[in-house]
């Protein structure tokens, strides 16, 4: 079955036009019936970002979720993994994230979790999905067994707790100097306020949302601020988190930004040698660096694969035992601690290995050469078909020129309307004529 609504990360599209009022009330509906099991009071978390649009979506959910008779527990601006625990802790029977991630204000969108905290799978999508265009099939409550919307308190010191306990025992940040990014967006308290109450000496940017500026010139798509901070401030390391704060990546004392395949090496290492790792590999997606696999390859560890989404990242490592995985974009996934990625707790990770090594982290988080990789989008609407022949043709000669030494993937994204295109291998220049001449193909106006 072809969603109409759900992609890779919940629903997602431009705000008040995709992401309607009406829409976000059904999918509540829908939510809240298809989790109603038992004679219990059913009790929905939701948290958001801080886009201008969260409240518009965040009171049509209350609609949604209270009109079938359950319960509603708001939680404000919260970290996406923050939702996904309390969800969990608080015994709700679902949690609702209203957020874009790293897309920019006019997006918004729709994530859901199960009672234990994980995202919801395919199949349960797909029944939500059959449920809202069938308006008979939801069954309005009783004036009488209508839900109840109420304000959490401590919501932020309980994640905050949480995400310390995640280091080991007497393990302080006393000493180390951080700039912490949280572009704006759901992490703008608890992020500092974490960092801070670990001993580390915290210099903030991007705490200062007004519904508009989220992803805007910072966080971990736009990392030159934080660059540009660490070497003001003489700071050891830059942290910077999306909008939603499941996703991080991390800045060196000289400026120079490292992404989630080298956050990956340096956990995957340091629980190797503490025998913390549950499989003697992690699971990353096609996007990874062919070096990391290699690097890990020659530390006696697998790189497993799966499609591009941290879902998929996730489903792997449930069914496979791992607890480590994640993508190059910064979803580090801890499956000791956490259902979902974590930017504020994968970052503590690292911040670890910083502190026992006591070495620049330009030394400890840079452990393999990248090899070259190159991504271009070309938008859908341009895009010929990929099984047209002339197409299929430009693909099967860029396979054969990169051959055993690279790697070339192409695929519809599931969070924007564009085809990617993404080449890998030790030629550089190769590289880039291979992708450009599969783009040329896909979009023969534009070249």
């Amino acid at each position: 079955m072809t969603s109409k609504h759900f992609g890779t990360d919940g629903i997602r599209g431009l705000a008040n036009k995709v992401i309607t009022p009406e829409l976000a009330m059904k999918v509540a509906q829908a939510t809240g019936v298809l989790f109603q099991r038992g004679e219990h009071r059913h009790r929905a978390v939701i948290g958001k970002d801080t886009r201008l649009s969260g409240y518009m979506i965040e009171t049509a959910m209350v609609a949604g979720f209270t009109s079938v008779g359950v319960d509603v527990l708001l939680l404000g601006p919260m970290p996406t993994p923050a939702v996904a625990m309390l969800t969990h802790s608080m015994r709700a029977d679902v949690g609702v994230m209203i957020s874009a991630s790293h897309n920019l204000y006019e997006d918004n969108g729709i994530k859901l979790f199960g009672p234990d905290g994980y995202k919801l799978s395919d199949e349960v999508e797909a029944n939500i999905e059959a449920l809202l265009d069938k308006d008979a099939a939801i069954k309005l409550s009783k004036p009488a067994d209508l839900g109840r919307a109420m304000r959490v308190e401590g919501d932020r010191a309980r994640y905050i707790e949480f995400a310390k306990r995640t280091l080991v025992r007497n393990l302080t940040l006393e000493g180390l100097r951080i700039v912490v990014d949280c572009a704006n967006g759901a992490a703008y308290r608890v992020a500092p306020e974490a960092l801070w109450e670990l001993g580390a000496e915290v210099f903030k940017i991007g705490v200062e949302p007004n519904g508009f500026n989220i992803n805007r010139d910072v966080g971990s798509t736009a990392p030159m601020a934080l660059s540009k901070k660490v070497r003001e401030m003489r700071a050891d390391i830059g942290i910077a988190l999306d909008g939603d704060a499941d996703r991080v990546l991390i800045v060196d004392e000289r400026g120079k930004t490292i992404d989630g395949d080298q956050v990956m090496a340096v956990i995957a290492e340091s629980w190797k040698e503490d025998g913390r790792l549950a499989q003697p590999g992690i699971v990353a997606t096609l996007m990874s660096n062919l070096g990391l696999e290699r690097y890990l390859n020659g530390l006696g560890l697998a790189l497993e694969r799966t499609p591009v989404g941290d879902r998929y990242v996730l489903e792997h490592m449930r069914r496979h035992g791992y607890n480590l995985g994640g993508e190059q974009s910064g979803h580090i996934i801890l499956s000791d601690y956490c259902t979902t990625g974590d930017g504020l707790v994968a970052a503590l990770q690292l911040l670890t290995v910083v502190k026992r090594k006591m070495r620049p982290v330009s030394e400890v988080c840079h452990r393999f050469e990248p090899l070259p990789q190159i991504l271009k989008n070309v938008p859908i609407k341009q895009a010929a078909s990929l099984e047209e022949e002339r197409v299929s043709k430009v693909i099967e000669d860029g396979r054969r020129k990169l051959g055993n030494a690279g790697r070339l993937i192409i695929r519809l994204s599931g969070t924007e309307p564009v085809v990617r295109v993404m080449g890998e291998g030790d030629n550089h220049d190769l590289v880039e004529q291979v992708v450009d001449d599969i783009c040329d193909a896909l979009n023969p106006a534009a070249a």
